[in-house]
């Protein structure tokens, strides 16, 4: 039957999956591998690997059938054929809110909450615990921030392909996770950008950034240019220095800024774990966004299975790291301008715990910051402080 072919095809995915590779990386090799497998294949493998690793370290100590039919049960809304050939009595439920079924699974199938994400402890203090687990049974939309002059036309070619959208605020629209944008907008980088894809939290971020015309900035870890863009959307006549440690990343920038109208800008290849004098020399900027190198714990709701890969000590290296690295841009910022620091991390330690150091160490003086709560909104979670130089 087609439900026990694909518990097989599963489990071969998962047998070959190795756990240092994430599954976005993975999965496309595989296929390419599979080449016998339908695109109804790869589609119902995709869906049972992420939904197995949704349940993190979660009921260890029962099969790895059994924990699949649960993941599935937990993270499925609609009338599950899978899951009624193997757990009828878990498919009659399918329809049941998340909450109920997670008190069914707790009181039924020895679920424990809490056993999903075991790093709870080091969780920044405003996140909602019970809301946050809950939100890992729930895949994350995918978001984009369309360019105000080609809202009009945006609207149009997804009406016109029936994709289920729907808009939050005036300029960002929602759509479900795994749409094919390439196929929907072929053209959309030519001759202008119609829009950035960009998380809903990322986009937030901008509230803190308060840049003024013809201000010099420095976007300190690029990587793909989403703040630096961010920013260019405030203020048009910034200019701007981009750096990152990936060549290859920097390089990729160009064709991205240009189809977005920014053309103002330098960019370096910087180790910030380094002296950067030798590359920034004197220069002295206005402002500065530090989107740090951090555990992406904000962000697991899209990679899941990251939570079974990842090691508790890490947080400390991360929090050394990103210590390290603010205390070599800061000295380049101008007095009473501002550093925003921004990680997609969950964790205190990198998020409030470093806001204090920073304030400790570097006499900086807080000026807001924000945990913004992506779990509430299938988006992912973020941190933004703006602390300004005495």
């Amino acid at each position: 039957m087609r439900a026990e072919q694909q518990l097989r095809t599963f489990l071969k995915v998962l047998e070959s999956f190795s756990a240092d590779r994430p599954l976005n990386k993975f999965l496309p090799d595989f296929f390419k591998r599979n080449k016998q497998m339908g695109s109804n294949d790869r589609r119902s493998a995709s869906r049972l690997i992420y939904n197995y690793h949704r349940l993190g370290k979660a009921v260890p100590s029962k099969s790895i059938e059994q924990r699949l039919f649960l993941a599935e049960f937990l993270c499925t809304r609609v009338d599950n054929p899978f899951l009624n050939h193997f757990r009828p009595d878990l498919n009659d439920k399918i329809l049941w809110t998340l909450e109920a079924k997670i008190n069914y699974a707790s009181m039924n199938e020895g679920l424990i909450l809490s056993d999903v994400f075991p790093y709870y402890n080091h969780l920044s203090q405003e996140v909602d615990l019970s809301a946050f687990l809950q939100s890992f049974f729930i895949q994350p939309d995918l978001f984009i921030r369309v360019y105000p002059p080609a809202l009009s036309t945006v609207l149009e070619i997804l009406e016109e392909s029936g994709v289920d959208y729907h808009p939050i605020g005036e300029y960002t629209l929602a759509l479900p996770n795994g749409t094919n944008l390439n196929t929907i907008f072929p053209d959309y980088n030519f001759p202008l950008k119609l829009f950035e894809v960009q998380d809903l939290s990322s986009q937030q971020t901008a509230r803190f950034f308060k840049p003024s015309p013809y201000e010099y900035w420095w976007d300190a870890c690029a990587a793909s240019g989403g703040k630096s863009l961010l920013l260019f959307s405030e203020q048009p006549d910034i200019k701007l220095l981009v750096s990152d440690i990936r060549e290859s990343v920097l390089n990729n920038l160009d064709e991205r800024f240009i189809a977005a109208g920014l053309r103002t800008y330098q960019k370096k290849v910087i180790d910030l774990t380094m002296n950067p004098d030798p590359e920034i020399h004197d220069y002295e900027f206005d402002g500065i966004i530090l989107d740090a190198p951090c555990t992406g714990s904000g962000t697991w709701g899209r990679t899941p299975e990251i939570i079974c890969q990842f090691e508790e000590f890490k947080i400390k290296s991360f929090q050394n790291l990103q210590l390290l690295i603010a205390a070599n841009v800061i000295k380049y910022l101008k007095p009473g301008k501002p550093l925003i620091y921004i990680t997609c991390s969950v964790f205190k330690e990198e998020n409030e715990e470093i806001v204090s150091l920073l304030q400790k160490i570097h006499g900086m003086q807080l000026d807001g910051y924000d945990l913004i709560k992506g779990y509430q909104n299938k988006a992912d979670t973020m941190f933004v402080a703006r602390l300004l130089k005495n």
